[in-house]
């Protein structure tokens, strides 16, 4: 109806521009013409006035109709439509913008395909389970990870709420968090994170659900599969001697005929055993310390100064002088046994790397780092050749060691809260170990 009377008004504002014209015009005529000359007249006027009106008509209408089919074509995302060009002037320049936009919006929507298809192709590929609800907590988006959680398929799914589907518990909470679930696809040990987006202006939340249990498992298994390689280490070293030891002494005594035998045997037979003994006793200690490693309790804490226990590590540990710098008597929430046993463990590994080296010197500091206190054991040794297998359990490089103090010591720092490593020292010859504990607060 709008484009119905803007024709109109063409229409009758042509005949308003053009028939005061033609009426001056004919009265002008009128008055030197008469009969058949007066009426060919008028008729031509009024033809003129006719094709005139008509061309107007048609020079503005025409255009704004083929501008409103392109427009019409954009508005339905169909960007194949093409306007030919004018002549030139304003509306040459309007159609060449309305070609131009439709380029650019044809680009546009292909990038977006691409760009759906491909965040299509990674939620398809992600073992973790995306689900996306809008403000009612319906389900709008689902992978095909969380179809196999649900058990259902994805036109099952969607629309559904998440009280309907289970995951109303779940939307709720920490930004992250490890939960026990119960699912119809699955079971068992789950990182939930959640988080919002707006989806054409509207908030939605996404809940994504990732499997913990097959990451454990694997972790589990790569763990026996250390220990094992360990245990089976140490006891080879161990049962291998004992063994050979002992096929010998049955050798010596299967010979019931005594002048037979050696004139050392008695040595042997004591030799023999001796290793027997040392072997078993050294087989004793890895046992003891592996118990160690896995019993550690769970540490109770009490607000201790920890200068008090750096203090006391120069009675503890009397090989070597130690320097001992400890400026602020800071508190710290510890378990006082446990803490003592750690900072023993590092102590002493420092004056063992110092006395290899020859007289060396072991330094002991306590500083403040912001909401943690360091306290940092340097030594003069050799310092360390490789960091990689140092924290793992039973892997020593001093002769006689049982490979647990490092492991049982950062054990220790990390039940409290804090962190244990060892490095190198900057500049100097040695190493250094950094232990740091939360303050007390």
């Amino acid at each position: 109806m709008r484009l119905f009377r803007f024709e109109r008004n063409v229409l009758f504002l042509g005949l308003g521009a053009f028939v005061p014209l033609m009426a001056v015009a004919l009265v002008l005529a009128f008055k030197e013409l008469h009969g058949v000359a007066r009426w060919l007249l008028l008729g031509a006027c009024v033809i003129s006035c006719a094709l005139y009106v008509i061309a107007v008509r048609a020079q503005l209408v025409y255009p704004l109709r083929t501008l409103a089919s392109f427009i019409g074509a954009i508005r339905e995302e169909d960007y194949s439509f093409r306007v030919r060009r004018a002549s030139g002037g304003a509306m040459a320049e309007v159609i060449a913008d309305l070609d131009r936009l439709s380029e650019a919006l044809r680009t546009r929507r292909l990038e977006a395909f691409e760009s759906a298809a491909l965040v299509r192709a990674i939620l398809a590929g992600i073992d973790s389970a995306i689900f996306a609800f809008d403000a009612r907590e319906r389900l709008q988006l689902v992978n095909h990870a969380g179809e196999r959680l649900l058990a259902r398929n994805t036109e099952q799914l969607l629309g559904r709420s998440a009280e309907e589907l289970g995951l109303a518990p779940l939307l709720a909470g920490a930004q992250s968090e490890t939960a026990e679930l119960a699912l119809p696809g699955a079971s068992g040990r789950w990182l939930v994170r959640r988080s919002r987006f707006r989806d054409n202006g509207v908030p939605h939340r996404l809940l994504v659900l990732s499997d913990l249990s097959r990451t454990l498992r694997e972790e589990e298994r790569i763990a026996w599969q250390r220990l094992l390689r360990v245990l089976g280490h140490e006891l080879n070293n161990s049962l291998a001697p004992i063994r050979s030891i002992a096929l010998s002494l049955a050798e010596l005594f299967a010979n019931d005929d005594a002048g037979a035998r050696p004139d050392d045997w008695l040595d042997d037979v004591r030799s023999g055993l001796a290793v027997i003994g040392a072997r078993t006793a050294g087989l004793a200690r890895f046992m003891d310390g592996y118990a160690r490693l896995a019993r550690l309790p769970r540490p109770v804490l009490r607000r201790t100064p920890i200068a008090e226990l750096v203090a006391r590590l120069p009675e503890l540990e009397q090989r070597l002088p130690l320097r001992v710098t400890c400026d602020e008597d800071v508190l710290v929430d510890v378990d006082r046994d446990q803490l003592e046993q750690l900072l023993i463990n590092l102590a002493r590994n420092a004056v063992d790397a110092s006395l290899e080296a020859g007289e060396g010197y072991v330094a002991i500091a306590c500083a403040t780092r912001g909401d943690e206190v360091e306290v940092a054991i340097e030594d003069d040794g050799a310092g360390i050749a490789s960091t990689a297998n140092l924290f793992v359990p039973f892997f020593t490089t001093k002769a006689g060691g049982s490979g647990v103090g490092l492991a049982l010591s950062r054990q220790i720092a990390e039940a409290h809260g804090g962190t244990l490593t060892l490095e190198n020292r900057d500049g100097a010859r040695g190493a250094v170990a950094r232990l740091r504990l939360p303050r007390a607060r």
